[in-house]
C-alpha cells in the first residue's frame, strides 16, 4: 500500500531500507543514502555495504517521464568521502572470487569427470576469469611477480591444496597426482552443498542416529553460515531456547546454526515467532533444509544404514509439516483436526491417516459421534490414498541369480493425476514423492533404495541382495517424503509361502 501510494505521488518522501532498491522498483527524484555502514551481527562491528549495494540504491534516482537527471546524496564519513568519489566516477576493477569456492567447484569437475589429474586441475584453472585477473593483478591474490615459473608454482600449490582439502574430508581419493570422486563428493556435488557440510555428515552420522542428533547436525550444516543473527537477537534466541524441546548451548546464542536449530524446533511445535524477521528466516531455513536432509539420506543409504535411513526420512516429513514425528498424532495434519476430535480417534485405537483412510463413510460417522462427518470426509480426501501390490520374480534359467520384486503403486483415491503434496506449513509448493526402501529390521541393514514419483500408477522394480537366503525379515516399506506416519510394510517371507 505504501508502496503504491508512493508511485502514485501521494506519498513525498519514502523512508525505507537497502532490500527495497534490490526488491521493488520505484524511482524517486533524489535518493538520499544516509551513511554507508550497517551493523552485522555475525562480526559484531560495523560494516561498509556492498559497492553493489550502493550502485543498486543510487540506481533508484531519476524518474524517466519526469527527470532529465538522476540526483543522489551519499552521507559518508569524511576518511571514506575520496573512495567513493574515486568509485563513482572512475572505473572500478571487478576482481575474481572463485579461490574461496575453488574446493566446491574442483569437486563437482571431479565428479562429472572433467578433472581426473593434477594437471587437469591447473589447465580448468587456467580458462578461468581467476586466472585472467592473475595475469592483471598479481599482488591481489598473493602473488609476487608474473614470470612462468611463478605462476606455474602458484597453480600448482593452489590445486594440491584443494586436493589434499578435499581428500581429508573425504571427497576425494588421490593416488599420486590422479583423482576420483568418493561417495561424500558425489553428494556434494548432486545437492549442490558445501564439500565441509558432507564431511561434518560423514564424521556425525551413524547406524543408529536418533532424530535430536540429526537435527544438530542439519543445523550445523555451513549451508547456515549467512543465516542472520541481527543486532541484540540473542536475547530472542534466549527467550525462545526455554520454549523449545532440545537443548541448545546457551553460550552460543548468537551463532547462525544455533538459530537454525531454534527455528527448526519452533517449526515443529508452531511456535509464535518474537519478530517478523524470524518468519522470513525460518523461510529461507525451510527451503535450505530439504537438499541437506536428501544429502543425509543418501548418506544412509550408501552406508546400508535402516534405522538412520527412516529417522532422517521423519525429519524430512516433519519439515514438510510443522509437526513432531514422535510426540504429536500424524492426523494434526487434517486441517480440521481438534484436540476433542484427536482424543475421540486416540481412544478408539486410530492413529495414522492410513487407518482413517481405510475406513467406510457409516464407519467414519459411527467413530466420530457429533462431529460433522461430511467436513473429515472432505479434508481426507487432500491426502493421497496409495495402494501397494508386490510380486516375487524369480529367474529360472539363473539360480545363482537373486530374484527381484515386481512393484506396482497405484492411488485409489479420488486425488488420481494430483501430485501436489498438502504441505500449509512449508514455505513453497511440493510435489509428493516416495521411497521404496528394502531392508532387514532385524539387523537394521538397508538393501536398496529408490525414490519414485506418479500421479495415478506406477511399475517398477528392485532387485533383492544377491547370496541371500535371510528372507525372514526382510521387509520391504513404502515411505512417503512429506505426509507423517504414512508407512506401508510389506514382508518378503510372504512372498515366498
Amino acid at each position: 500500500m505504501v508502496e503504491e501510494l508512493f508511485a502514485n505521488n501521494k506519498i513525498q518522501v519514502l523512508v525505507c531500507t537497502s532490500t527495497l532498491a534490490w526488491g521493488v522498483n520505484l524511482p524517486a527524484h533524489l535518493v538520499i543514502i544516509k551513511g554507508t555502514e550497517y551493523y552485522d551481527g555475525k562480526s559484531k562491528r560495523y560494516v561498509d555495504f556492498p559497492i553493489t549495494d550502493i550502485l543498486q540504491m543510487m540506481g533508484r534516482a531519476g524518474r524517466p517521464q519526469y527527470d532529465q537527471h538522476g540526483k543522489a546524496v551519499i552521507l559518508v564519513h569524511e576518511p571514506r568521502k575520496s573512495f567513493y568519489k574515486k568509485f563513482l566516477y572512475e572505473p572500478f576493477p571487478v576482481e575474481s572470487s572463485l579461490k574461496e569456492q575453488l574446493h566446491d567447484h574442483i569437486n563437482a569437475e571431479i565428479v562429472s569427470g572433467t578433472i581426473c589429474h593434477k594437471e587437469d586441475a591447473v589447465h580448468y584453472l587456467s580458462w578461468t576469469y581467476l586466472f585472467r585477473r592473475l595475469m592483471v593483478n598479481p599482488a591481489y591474490y598473493g602473488l609476487d611477480s608474473m614470470e612462468p615459473e611463478i605462476l606455474s608454482s602458484y597453480l600448482s600449490r593452489l590445486v594440491q591444496s584443494t586436493f589434499e582439502d578435499l581428500e581429508d574430508s573425504g571427497c576425494i581419493k588421490m593416488e599420486e597426482d590422479s583423482v576420483e570422486p568418493m561417495m561424500l563428493g558425489s553428494i556434494a556435488s548432486q545437492y549442490y552443498l558445501s564439500y565441509i557440510t558432507l564431511s561434518m555428515f560423514g564424521s556425525n552420522i551413524g547406524p543408529d542416529t536418533s532424530l535430536e542428533v540429526f537435527l544438530h547436525i542439519l543445523s550445523a550444516a555451513s549451508e547456515y553460515d549467512e543465516l542472520p543473527v541481527r543486532h541484540n537477537e540473542e536475547n530472542y534466541n534466549g527467550a525462545l531456547s526455554e520454549r523449545v524441546r532440545y537443548k541448545v548451548d546457551k553460550d552460543r546464542l548468537d551463532d547462525p546454526h544455533v538459530k537454525a536449530n531454534l527455528l527448526l524446533q519452533a517449526h515443529f511445535s508452531q511456535l509464535e515467532l518474537p519478530i517478523s524477521d524470524y518468519i522470513t528466516d525460518l523461510k529461507s531455513v525451510l527451503d535450505q533444509s530439504i537438499r541437506i536432509i536428501q544429502a543425509m539420506i543418501d548418506i544412509c543409504a550408501n552406508s546400508g544404514w535402516l534405522s538412520s535411513s527412516i529417522t532422517c526420512m521423519r525429519l524430512l516429513q516433519m519439515v514438510m509439516q510443522g509437526l513432531w514425528f514422535d510426540v504429536d498424532s500424524a492426523l494434526w495434519m487434517i486441517p480440521c483436526m481438534n484436540d476433542d476430535l484427536a482424543s475421540s480417534l486416540k481412544k478408539s485405537g486410530y492413529l495414522t491417516l492410513q487407518q482413517l483412510l481405510d475406513l467406510p463413510k457409516t464407519a467414519l460417522q459411527n467413530l466420530i459421534g457429533n462431529f460433522p462427518a461430511s467436513k473429515l470426509t472432505q479434508d481426507l480426501q487432500i491426502f493421497p490414498r496409495v495402494q501397494m501390490k508386490i510380486k516375487l520374480l524369480r529367474k529360472d534359467d539363473d539360480a545363482e541369480k537373486a530374484p527381484s520384486l515386481n512393484i506396482r503403486l497405484e492411488k485409489i483415491s479420488s486425488r488420481k493425476n494430483r501430485t501436489r503434496a498438502y504441505a500449509p506449513r512449508f514455505p513453497k509448493i511440493k510435489d509428493e514423492a516416495w521411497w521404496l526402501v528394502l531392508g532387514n529390521t532385524s539387523t537394521s541393514e538397508l538393501y536398496a533404495l529408490k525414490r519414485v514419483s506418479f500421479s495415478d500408477r506406477l511399475v517398477t522394480t528392485m532387485q533383492l541382495p544377491p547370496k541371500r537366503n535371510d528372507f525372514q525379515e526382510m521387509k520391504l516399506i513404502l515411505v512417503s517424503d512429506c505426509y507423517l506416519g504414512y508407512e506401508q510394510e510389506y514382508s518378503i517371507k510372504e512372498l515366498l509361502n
